[in-house]
């Protein structure tokens, strides 16, 4: 839930994420902790197919066009995620807009004067995202950024002007984003502001350039005014390093003069400013003790906020407009779960609102405000309607120093009778550890921790400290922490769940992607006994190498990682980053581990992978090594996708006595190499050989 016309319907952390972010069945009769068999646990609960999980979705990303007269949607074409459309009066009659034929279209948009479908797409997850325009009215496509090795961001986009938005490209200079206008009609670009050193740029609904910032020498941000085009020698306002990652500017109003902040200057969570630009005075409008206010509903016309939330273990929504609150109870009141407005029209009249229902496939529906009526657009993923579909208990988590850390538990189906949150009897358990690390984890629906439940796994994600959106105290109490404190709150976690009798102490496999997967590494090395297994998914096992390798574009931001990770430029940073590397203790492996890799990776190179497999190769120790040649910083594929998940559930099956689908020719349609290891995967050599 953000601002506007345009903010709504682009989901910017693809085009400017700046971490490593980062998803005829027989039973397996293996042992349970308790000595009863994982058949008996379980024996109610049908296996949820691979493919109903990590398939493509029936529809997904569901939107209103600006005008009110359109509906679109992702969809499969040819088994290829399509933009599709359909008239709003006839939500069942639809037709595909684009024809992309290999990789899935994710993100997609539409352009403020509702004439054009607009998505991007990179190449191989290369990340290198282009923006591509489709006109509803010709069906013609237009490559709106025809440029090789360049990687698009949203610069700004306008109630008032409707055929244009501002554009960040980094095909003059790979390290920086250039500003441009983009006609969406025409396709003509206009440079707005050359950029030799700013790591971003905030516009307001004019499309004239307010704002650029960049990093300071003391890792914060300076923000700089922008007049007549040109960037003010001295900044106007700053944060230190302290503030960097909790403050930041939120967007003026659609007349200019309201600048909102979310700000943790002088505090430690982010709270919601209204600073009058003239003059420089602030309105303290909203704040939460436990959680940074994160989204907020804007009024399309004005660009005030109406609503503003805040997410510590669940998201919490409060309204300052009494009609926004009106529709926010209303929809409360007649939708299970959590839900949220994912597009509005220009007059405000409809609402797209997704619902998560948890422990039923999310829902869209449309939301006609005037009507006061609620109608069912589609269901995602329909497959999974009646499914042993499982809830997740957002549990509070002490660590060794004090901390508390907001934290969520699935439990296998049938192993918690009385629905206390605790199984009757210790289980199997995965670690499932978010990426980034400066993201979090949140409540809701997660394939991953219902794939893993249905296979006999409590499933634990824990916010270590670092992670985002609990203060700046909690975030900054992870910096320099890699292999260190960060890694004390998981072995903590893991220890709070076996002392509540949720888990074995030997019954712990540790999962993750990006930095989840560094976290696997390091388990595995720095704590070779505390798991019984561990599945790496794009992690980094050298973090010099790492920070050598990072895209061009994040050079503006590099202060970031060096403040939080460690300096290589200094003796002293240079050695933290040594010691906190998982490459260098590879010989201390002794548990099971399975890596997957994508050879496009352009955050985490495939060398983070071929360094560590090659270190347990030369010290003898046993490895599975799955690479995807297609696939970039996670796998977009389904085929893909899927592939991953068999051969992972196979693993754990084998490790930890859950059930698992049998792999039969899942690898097939997929680009699965296995480098390494395939006799320590259960069926996965009788799959590659047939």
């Amino acid at each position: 839930m953000t601002k506007g016309p345009l903010a709504t319907r682009l989901l910017t952390t693809a085009l400017a994420a700046t971490a490593l972010a980062l998803p005829g069945m027989a039973l397996a009769d293996h042992h349970a902790n308790d000595g009863t068999t994982m058949h008996q646990h379980h024996q109610a609960a049908p296996l949820i197919p691979r493919d109903a999980l990590f398939g493509n979705p029936s529809r997904a990303g569901g939107q209103i066009s600006p005008d009110g007269k359109w509906l679109s949607w992702l969809a499969p074409k040819d088994g290829v995620l399509n933009v599709w459309m359909a008239p709003v009066d006839n939500p069942d009659g639809g037709k595909p807009m684009t024809d992309a034929k290999d990789r899935p279209i994710r993100q997609y948009f539409w352009s403020p004067d509702s004439q054009s479908l607009l998505y991007i797409q990179d190449k191989g997850g290369d990340e290198n995202f282009l923006l591509y325009g489709v006109n509803i009215a010709s069906g013609k496509e237009t490559t709106l950024t025809p440029f090789e090795k360049t990687r698009v961001l949203l610069i700004g986009g306008s109630e008032s002007i409707r055929d244009k938005i501002l554009v960040g490209l980094n095909n003059r200079n790979p390290q920086y984003h250039d500003v441009h206008l983009l006609n969406l009609n025409t396709g003509e670009l206009t440079m707005v502001l050359q950029n030799d050193s700013y790591a971003g740029f905030m516009a307001d609904d004019t499309l004239t350039v307010r704002m650029a910032m960049r990093q300071n020498a003391e890792g914060g941000t300076d923000y700089f005014r922008v007049v007549d085009g040109k960037v003010e020698a001295e900044p106007f306002s700053a944060t230190a390093m302290e503030d960097s990652l909790t403050t930041n500017p939120a967007g003026y109003t659609n007349d200019g003069s309201i600048l909102y902040w979310l700000d943790s200057r002088g505090r430690n969570t982010a709270a919601l400013y209204a600073e009058t630009v003239a003059t420089g005075e602030r309105t303290l409008i909203a704040e939460n003790d436990k959680a940074d206010i994160g989204g907020t509903i804007r009024d399309p016309k004005t660009g005030v906020v109406e609503a503003y939330s805040a997410t510590y273990l669940k998201t919490e929504w409060t309204a300052t407009d009494p009609d926004v609150k009106a529709a926010l109870e209303f929809l409360g009141s007649n939708l299970d779960g959590e839900f949220g407005i994912q597009s509005r029209t220009d007059d405000d009249g409809k609402w797209i609102v997704w619902n998560d229902p948890l422990i039923a496939p999310s829902s869209t529906y449309i939301y006609d405000r005037k009507a006061g009526t609620l109608n069912h657009f589609y269901t995602s993923r329909p497959e999974l309607e009646g499914a042993p579909l499982q809830p997740m208990h957002p549990v509070e988590i002490a660590s060794r120093d004090g901390l508390t850390l907001p934290s969520y538990l699935t439990l296998p189906p049938g192993s918690d009778a009385d629905g206390d949150g605790k199984p009757d009897h210790a289980v199997p358990m995965v670690l499932f550890v978010h990426g980034g690390p400066w993201a979090r984890d949140g409540y809701g629906f997660n394939t991953v921790h219902q794939m893993l439940a249905n296979r006999g796994y409590a499933v634990l994600s824990v916010n270590f400290r670092g992670s985002t959106g609990f203060g700046k105290d909690f975030l900054n109490a992870g910096n320099l922490q890699w292999g260190l404190k960060m890694h004390d709150d998981l072995i903590d976690a893991t220890n709070w769940a076996v002392e509540q009798g949720i888990t074995g102490k030997d019954k712990v496999a540790i999962m993750g992607g990006s930095y989840g997967g560094y976290a696997t590494l390091a388990g595995l090395t720095f704590t070779p006994e505390a798991f019984a297994c561990g599945v790496d998914i794009v992690g980094p096992s050298n973090l010099e190498t790492l920070l050598s390798t990072i895209p061009p574009y994040w050079a503006p931001l590099v202060k970031v990682f060096h403040d939080r990770m460690g300096d290589p430029n200094t003796e002293e940073g240079l050695a933290l980053l040594k010691a906190a590397s998982p490459l260098y203790k590879a010989d201390q492996i002794t548990k099971p581990l399975l890596i997957a890799q994508g050879a496009n990776d352009p955050r985490v190179k495939q060398a983070e992978s071929d360094q560590i497999v090659g270190a347990m190769k030369k010290a003898g120790i046993p490895v599975t090594y799955v690479l995807y040649p297609d696939e970039g910083h996670g796998f977009a594929k389904p085929t893909n996708n899927i592939a991953f998940f068999a051969i992972a559930e196979n693993f754990l099956a084998e490790c930890l006595g859950g059930r698992a689908e049998p792999l039969g020719d899942v690898l097939k349609p997929s680009t699965a190499q296995i480098l390494e290891g395939a006799e320590h995967v259960q069926g996965l050599e009788e799959a590659l050989g047939s």
